[in-house]
This record gives structure tokens, sequence and C-alpha cells, in this order.
């Protein structure tokens, strides 16, 4: 793309998110550098720099060691590679629950230094409240409801929410608090699929589904998960390549040019000046 079509690109907000409740399906996925940016940001509504990082990126054993600055760090890396795409930056665990106000400072800094166009927070019972806040001050949140990661050392697990009454009632209570505090979207994660579709049914904003329903207003998906570069695929995940075998194709042929020195040759070297 040319520099003036790039300029002439308009990126997507979270309002233009906001006005696709019950229309054309929103797409998104995480993306954590400027390649990867690139490649997806002419097809989808919006990129989630995510907390997946840790990781996919990192190695780590979940999202709970993920720090602010590593969520800048990528955002930054993914502005830097997309036009069109609304970037959303995952707030880190520890970055928001203290207070309102502490959430409103790390929300800011993270808006101001990476560029982004709005942030995410896992947002339980006891966000409701920070929610309306950052709101109320002009950051657009995507609210993130049922399955929450960052909660995995309190409860012992990844586990499936909306299976039980209790449970089911719980993740339409924290739907509908979200939608009333103000958040433009909300992803629904790791929903049994009947709670998933009432959620979709009561709230006035969109739903982003990831493991929950087809009838959500959008997906999501971890692109490490969907590009299959991971030995396991979560049930939920639908590989649409095999970036994993393609890599180790070309890495094992790379290393076998270079042991029999067919690599460089003479159109991958420079040759002596002359005068």
């Amino acid at each position: 793309m040319s520099a003036q079509a790039q300029a002439s690109v308009k990126r997507l907000t979270p309002l233009d998110i906001r006005s696709r409740k019950s229309a054309e399906p929103i797409v998104s996925l995480t993306a954590y550098d400027t390649p990867m940016a690139a490649l997806m940001d002419p097809y989808v509504d919006f990129i989630l720099v995510g907390d997946s990082v840790g990781m996919a990126v990192h190695g780590l054993p979940n999202t709970v060691p993920v720090t602010l600055e590593m969520m800048i760090l990528h955002g930054q890396a993914v502005m830097r590679g997309s036009r069109r795409a609304l970037v959303v930056i995952d707030m880190p665990f520890g970055s928001y629950e203290r207070s309102k106000e502490q959430a409103f400072e790390n929300c800011v800094r993270v808006l101001k230094e990476t560029g982004a166009g709005a942030v995410k927070l896992e947002t339980g019972e006891a966000m409701v409240e920070t929610v309306r806040y950052l709101v109320g001050r002009d950051i657009p949140v995507l609210a993130h409801i049922g399955l929450r990661p960052q909660a995995v050392l309190a409860e012992g697990g990844f586990r499936t929410k909306g299976r039980d009454a209790t449970s089911s009632a719980r993740v339409l209570a924290e739907a509908r608090a979200m939608d009333e505090a103000g958040a433009f979207a909300m992803v629904v994660e790791g929903v049994a699929e009947p709670v998933a579709c009432e959620v979709t049914g009561q709230v006035c904003v969109p739903t982003i589904g990831i493991g929950a329903s087809a009838t959500c207003d959008g997906q999501i998906l971890v692109v490490h998960d969907m590009l299959g570069l991971f030995d396991q695929t979560p049930k939920f995940v639908k590989r649409y390549s095999d970036f994993r075998e393609q890599a180790r194709s070309a890495f094992e042929a790379y290393a076998e040019d270079v042991r029999r020195r067919a690599f460089p040759g003479s159109e991958h070297v420079y040759g002596a000046k002359t005068i």
C-alpha cells in the first residue's frame, strides 16, 4: 500500500465497534508484534494486544506475571503495524484492581504511550464502579466476562462458566452490569453456549465470543492458537493453518543448506567493488 493510500485509511473506533450490535459479525484476533499486526490488519475489525502475550510469546505459565511495561511495548509494536483496525490493549493483572484512580492513571499511560484506541479489563463484580469511572472520564473500555485468565490462581485453573444455575446467574449479572457501566463491547470467554446466547440477547453492546457461541456478535482467538503454533489446541479453537510444521520444515531446510555450504549462494553475497 502506498503512503498516500495508507494516509487515507480511517482507523475504526470503539463507537464503530459498538454500532455493530446484531449487524455483520465483528472479527478480532490477538497480535503482539508489528509484522503480524500488518498481516491481519486488512481483515479484522479490532486487534487485541492481549496479556496472553505472556504465555504465547514469553513462555510464562499464565498471564499473572505480565507487566504494564510489557503491554505498552507490544502495544506500540502493534500500532506500528496496523492502519485500519481498532487496537485494544489488555490491562495486566495488578494494574487496575487497587482503586479506580489507579486504573485511570494506568489506562491513561497505556493510551498515551501506545496511541491505541481502547483498553480491556477483566471485569468481575468488583470492577463495575471502576469501569463506570473510566468511561465517565473518556476511557473506552472493552469488558471481559466469564472465564477470567487473570483469576487463574484464585480459581485453581481455567474453568468454564455458566454450567450451573449459580454460575449462569453470575455471568448474566456481570454482563448486564458491564453494559450499564458503559463498556463499548464485551469479550465473553469460556461460557456455556446457552448462557452466551442469553448474554448476547440481553445486552445492548456487542459480545465477542471465545469459547462461547457463534451467536455472539463477533469472535476472537489468540493468533498463535489459530495458526497452529502450539502442540495442543484448546477445544474452542479451529486451526486455520499449521505454522508450526511449516516453520519446522523451513528451519530443517536452512540447517541442511548451511551444513552442506549450499547457502549462501552467489546470488546472496556481495562482490568486490570494481574501479
